[in-house]
């Protein structure tokens, strides 16, 4: 899932240093760090603690630089991304400061869904895990939404927003998150049709990557006005394309587990309806259950259409990255390919190099 931890190998973390990313994102790292404080903070408010564990703050205030702070870009950097790109598109202290908390609740009820999808038992909340994966994301899911519920609170109490915009708020991530849902669920006995690349892409990564990110704008859709809803309007389907993009590389680095699912995977799609003849020979006697995929399938005997796959991915970031830099954002858009090749967890690290040695230039 694309709101997974990123930038984790050496040259992404060279990469953040060195083109200036991570000092360029330290103001929106310290406000997401005092976000994610505030939301665990009521945690305790809200459960006991007998469910509860030791917690680990986030960095502390002005720790930019440190590899704790490191660490926290690494876990929340696409949060991290949306404030920055919120701040220099002219949303106020006030509002960011409530854009932050309800993002960090958004990424917890995904990461939660995502654990019951996946049988995976990831937790963003200082919760006792020794009572099974399953119960710790349905807990996660609860506390969540209780926790969402509080940041609106907290917000009219500010006066930032009203009750009746907590509400709609409330109601378009509800909504947003359902229609993200629907296609995850839908997969949950495996697909028997594989469409064609563009049709996978518009039907499926837009959902599922594009929408994702699109909850970062629900909030701001509903409640910014004048010069700053105009702009944040415009930017909303360059950060969706963002999504898509980064969706596409997940299914690059998650190919194996998604054929075993056999659920929706844009590489899938490219060997069935664009491969070569060896390439399709080789799908058809995965996808029939004739044998699991062998190692270094993706770089060795799909290569061809891995690599088409992730050149859709770099020209669907390169488009977004433009596009936001006409709209006054300051990650250049020339770092689009590199941002791309670097925004994979760790087992997707090996996989990205291989493919990308040649891809994307020119």
């Amino acid at each position: 899932m694309t709101l997974s931890p990123v930038f984790r190998s050496p040259a992404a973390v060279q990469l953040l240093r060195e083109e200036g990313i991570w000092e360029g994102l330290g103001p929106s790292i310290s406000g997401q760090a005092d976000a994610v404080t505030v939301i665990r903070t009521d945690l305790r408010d809200l459960v006991d603690e007998r469910f509860l564990t030791e917690d680990h703050p986030p960095p502390a205030p002005g720790d930019t630089e440190s590899d704790h702070a490191l660490e926290f870009l690494q876990e929340y950097f696409f949060l991290i991304l949306f404030r920055s790109l919120f701040e220099s598109l002219g949303v106020s202290d006030e509002r960011l400061r409530y854009y932050s908390e309800l993002n960090f609740c958004i990424k917890g009820t995904i990461t939660a869904a995502d654990n019951l999808f996946d049988d995976q038992a990831k937790s963003l909340l200082p919760l006792r895990d020794e009572t099974g994966p399953r119960f710790l994301s349905i807990l996660q899911l609860m506390a969540f939404e209780r926790l969402m519920r509080r940041a609106g609170d907290r917000a009219v109490s500010r006066g930032v927003i009203t009750a009746e915009q907590r509400d709609r708020v409330a109601r378009g991530l509800i909504n947003l998150m359902a229609e993200i849902g629907e296609l995850e669920g839908s997969e949950e006995g495996g697909v028997g049709e594989i469409p064609p690349p563009d049709e996978m892409v518009r039907t499926v990564h837009r959902v599922r990557g594009g929408a994702l990110f699109a909850l970062s704008f629900v909030a701001p859709r509903i409640l910014e006005e004048g010069a700053t809803a105009d702009v944040l309007s415009r930017a909303e389907p360059s950060i969706a394309r963002l999504g898509t993009a980064f969706q596409i590389v997940d299914d690059l680095t998650d190919f194996e587990f998604d054929l075993t699912r056999r659920s929706h995977n844009l590489l899938v799609s490219e060997i069935r309806h664009h491969g070569s003849d060896e390439e399709r020979t080789a799908l058809a006697r995965l996808w029939d259950g004739g044998s699991a995929p062998e190692s270094g399938m993706v770089e060795g005997v799909f290569r061809r259409s891995a690599r088409m796959v992730l050149e859709r991915a770099y020209d669907e970031a390169r488009r977004s990255f433009r596009e936001l830099g006409d709209l006054g954002f300051w990650i250049p858009p020339s770092l689009a390919d590199e941002i791309v090749r670097a925004i994979v967890g760790m087992d997707g690290i090996a996989r990205m190099e291989a493919l990308s040695a040649g891809a994307g230039e020119g």
